[in-house]
This record gives C-alpha cells, structure tokens and sequence, in this order.
C-alpha cells in the first residue's frame, strides 16, 4: 500500500523494537495493553533482550483426542508419521478439526494447516510460522534467530513432526544476549522464506529484523515466541515461487493480535510488488490489520480486518465504511482474504474460539478487475515498503486458488485447536 498519506499515529504507543515491550508496555502482573484494553500476556510477562526460559517439552496427554475433518478436510497429506523428537514431547499434533491429538511418541502425524488446504484443492504456496508446523508432517525448522553477541545464527525446528516450535533452543542459544529474526522459513517446500525486507520507494535502507524474545506466549501449554514487529521492522521475498500473478485466485490468512495494532500503513501479509514500489492499482493483494482508515474502513473504531490491493485498503467495494466488518479485538485474531476473478472476501474471527465470520464477499472495487498481482510476500509493511506500521504475527500461509467456506471453515477449527495463549 502506498503510505503518502501519512504512517497514522498508535494505538497504544510506540512499540519499543528492541526491549520487545508492547504498545501499552507491560505491568507487573503480566498483563500488557494496547489501545486501552489490558489483556492477559499469554506465556506471562515477556522477557527482555535474551533471558532463560524452561523447555515447554514433557509429555502431554491429548486435551480433545482425534476427531474428523469438518469441511471436508482430508487426512495429512504426508501420510502418518511419527515424532521424530526423541525426549517424549509432547509434538502438539493437530487433527484437521483442530482438536488435539495425543503424546509424540505414540500419535501419527495429524493433519496441518496446509493438508487441509490441499484437501479442498487449494494447496499452499507459502507457509510461515515460528510458532507451530502448518503440515502434520513437517519436521523442519520454523525460522533462524540471529544473536548480537558474535553475529552467529541458529535455526529453530519443532518438537516432533507437525508440532509447536522448539523454543528451548532459542533460549538457550540467546542467553545473556539479545537474538533478532533472521529468516522466517516457508515449510511449503517451495523456499519463499521471508527475510528483512531490502529498501523500496517509500523507505530507502533496509527493514529491521523483529526482537526475537519480545513476544512470548503459549500454545496448548508449550512455551513459543511470535514476530512482534515494531514500525521499522518487516519481512519480504520479492522472488517467490508458485504465488499467483495477474488475475490468478489466491487465498491468505494470518493469527494477529487485536491488542497490538496501529493506523500507520501497513500491517499486511501476502501478495506485492516483486519491485517494492507502487505499481498502481491491483498489483498487491494482502491480508491488513489494524485502524487505518484514510482509505476503507469497517464499522466502529477497529481494528479491523482488511484488504489491501495497492492505492487502496478495502472492507468491500469502495473506501465506504463496511459495518459489517466488525472490530477485532481478541488476544488473538485469524484474518483471511480470498481472492478470486472478478470477486472477492473477509473474513475473520477470534483465534481462541467460535468460527469465522464472512464480512464482506462480492464485487472488486473500480479499478482493480482485472488484478495485476505481481506475487512478492511481504509480511509488516505496505507493498512500495511503507513502514509505519506495527502488529503481531503467528502464522500465516498464502495458497494456489480460491478456498471455499468448507475449506476456511476447517482451517478456522484447526487454529482454534491449537491452543492460542491456552
């Protein structure tokens, strides 16, 4: 998105990049806010720069045992598989309906995020998470931290096959230091791992990293940090592979946070300019949270979940405000985008519970039929590197084709199952 009309101002404040601490900071009980809403930080109060963490391994029982797909998912597309990790962790398998599924040396690998998506005929192009496996299969590295004591890097792999991040590593490897994310790996198989985003038309020297330790939570009891990204910090991969160009459909989505949030351009995931400049209208297609709304806006104060196809973040058809749209302000927030020719969706919902909720599904604003999508992968900023803004990031993947409600719907049940801030 092009930023000229200003980056907007925060809505809790200015993230401190470095300390982690949120736009609300955070106060001795645990607790950060933003906006003026206090929430319950999810793993406790983050820790700073660096700082020692226990293992969240250990055996765990099932808390939901296996059930079928709903929506039509299938099985996992990697066939069942067991865990690799040898200690008896817990590799938090999921089963596509989102229930759990039992302790890693005895479940079979359930079904992820993207098994589920290639099941309803629309498989995953990219796929990026430090918190979890998006495959039930998956067994490699989620993404590498950097530390600054010597500059040397570390990659940081899952408990078991399809499981939640190893953080032990991490805290290990950055103990009495400070560690930034280096790479966030793309577990398609198809390399579009995300990087510090390189200069671009409306910021001319490279993004930062995001604070490796600044945000910390958990997931079904298993210690993992997200991408907390400050403004100045983002990701970007202008050389992907397999994402949709011109007027192809895609569908993306992303777990958010409805407490870290600001009006600054943009806090986007998904589809840009290979270039990282503005190249008109239609050229990018992602997934925006937050509160701007010098462009569309939903109903209320927001955040909200958005669009942004270039020269304009839409809640539907035109910059009028959709009250449909509906703010988002759960701790943690799933917010999907489903590109087709011609048409296009919202929808989203909180990430903890409930199901997904359409806001807007219809007509492409004037201008933007036919799409001219040029398939980058941002990740925290505005397609022509517009950096003002913040947010938190979970997981989020890009896919080949237009999914159904069937498929969304199974998706959402799967976040659900995973156990956000539980």
């Amino acid at each position: 998105m092009n930023g000229s009309s200003g980056s907007g101002s925060s809505a809790g404040g200015a993230s401190s990049g470095a300390s982690g601490a949120s736009s609300g900071g955070t106060n001795p009980s645990g607790t950060s806010s933003s906006s003026g809403v206090a929430i319950p930080s999810a793993g406790g109060t983050s820790s700073g720069s660096g700082g020692t963490s226990s293992s969240s391994g250990g055996t765990s029982s099932s808390s939901g045992g296996g059930s079928s797909s709903s929506g039509g998912a299938s099985s996992s597309s990697g066939g069942a598989s067991t865990s690799s990790g040898s200690s008896g962790a817990d590799s938090g398998l999921a089963g596509a309906d989102g229930g759990a599924t039992g302790d890693a040396g005895s479940a079979p690998a359930g079904t992820g995020i993207c098994d589920i998506f290639a099941s309803g005929g629309t498989p995953c192009v990219a796929a990026h998470s430090t918190v979890r496996a998006l495959y039930g299969a998956y067994s490699g590295s989620l993404y590498q931290v950097t530390r600054a004591s010597d500059n040397s890097t570390k990659d940081i792999g899952v408990l078991g096959a399809g499981g939640f991040a190893n953080s032990a590593t991490q805290d290990t490897f950055c103990t009495g230091t400070t560690c930034t994310i280096s790479i966030i790996y793309d577990q398609s198989g198809k390399g579009n791992d995300l990087t510090p985003a390189p200069p671009g038309q409306r910021k001319a020297t490279p993004d930062n990293p995001a604070d490796a330790t600044a945000l910390k939570l958990t997931l079904s009891g298993h210690t993992v940090y997200g991408v907390h990204i400050a403004a100045g910090d983002g990701y970007r991969n202008d050389k992907a592979a397999g994402t949709a160009t011109a007027d192809l459909p895609e569908t993306e989505y992303m777990v958010t946070s409805g407490t870290f949030y600001n009006s600054g351009c943009c806090f986007d995931y998904g589809n840009a300019e290979t270039n990282n400049s503005d190249d008109g209208d239609g050229t990018m297609e992602a997934v925006y949270f937050g509160t701007a709304s010098q462009w569309g806006k939903g109903g209320g104060a927001g955040p909200w979940v958005m669009a942004d196809m270039e020269n304009g973040i839409f809640a539907g058809v035109s910059f009028a405000a959709n009250a449909a749209d509906t703010p988002q302000t759960s701790a943690y927030v799933t917010g999907l985008v489903i590109g087709r020719s011609g048409t296009f969706a919202l929808k989203g919902g909180s990430a903890q519970s409930g199901t997904l909720t359409t806001f807007y599904d219809g007509a492409r604003p004037s201008g933007y039929n036919p799409m001219k999508k040029q398939g980058a992968i941002i990740l925290g900023m505005g397609g022509d590197n517009t950096n003002g803004a913040q947010g938190n990031f979970f997981e989020g993947v890009m896919t080949s084709g237009a999914a159904t409600d069937a498929t969304a719907d199974a998706v959402q049940a799967n976040i659900v199952g995973a156990g956000y801030g539980k």
